[in-house]
């Protein structure tokens, strides 16, 4: 299974919230943002200062997808 984040940043918009004001919301780095733009691995931390940052759950931030729709 892969993982998909574009729960997050459809969240980002609905919320007006720009990607960069989450990295000082959240207290990550822009690498994390780039990886999630690319639906890398982000370690859980990461998704966990993110959900207390947007007072969310991580199903609102993120989404797997079995292996044959990740293309």
């Amino acid at each position: 299974m892969a993982v998909t984040y574009k729960r997050l940043f459809h969240l980002l918009i609905d919320r007006k919230i720009q990607p960069s004001e989450l990295t000082d919301m959240a207290g990550f780095s822009a690498n994390i943002l780039t990886r999630m733009r690319r639906d890398q691995y982000v370690s859980l931390d990461s998704i966990e200062k993110i959900c207390l940052a947007l007072n969310c759950k991580v199903d609102e931030i993120l989404e797997f997808i079995p292996k044959e729709k990740e293309k």
